[in-house]
């Protein structure tokens, strides 16, 4: 009978429980209705043209990868065939073409390993460097980067 009163008075609380989440007045980044398909977004434009005539992005904390400062609508997609980043941005072409060369790290393995080349697993630029949009932020954002931080020291 103790066992049968303790196991009436959880499912009461749970019942409690999921009425006071059932009234969350939380809402979804989409909207109201959650089922509905998602709308495209709309063509944002990238903050750089040309490569090349843009400043550097600063970078909001030191292991950040950088943004691309300029557009790659017009850049062929990254397959196994090329990467058209490596015209510019490779050891060998970085000084003719005035661009950053490709970080130090990018020439090491997952052991560990000093290469020669860029690392296969380094070959998709695209999945860590992403152009730069000019967009509003999705959600209030407060954070300070590395940045904001050092020129607070300094004062």
């Amino acid at each position: 009978m103790n066992n049968l009163l303790k196991l009436a008075a959880a499912m009461a609380a749970s019942c409690l429980t999921s009425l006071a989440f059932a009234a969350d007045t939380t809402t979804s980044l989409r909207g109201i209705d959650v089922v509905a398909p998602d709308q495209a977004p709309e063509v944002k434009t990238y903050a750089g043209r040309r490569p090349g005539t843009e400043t550097p992005v600063a970078r909001t904390f030191s292991t950040q990868p950088p943004v691309i400062p300029h557009a790659v609508e017009n850049f062929d997609e990254i397959n196994l065939d090329g990467n058209q980043c490596m015209d510019c941005h490779s050891g060998a072409t970085y000084q003719k073409k005035k661009a950053p060369k490709i970080g130090d790290s990018h020439f090491i393995d997952r052991q560990g390993n000093k290469l020669t080349e860029a690392s296969a697993s380094r070959y998709n630029c695209v999945q860590c460097h992403v152009p730069q949009v000019d967009a509003p932020p999705l959600v209030d954002n407060t954070f300070k980067g590395d940045a904001a931080r050092k020129s607070v020291r300094k004062n």
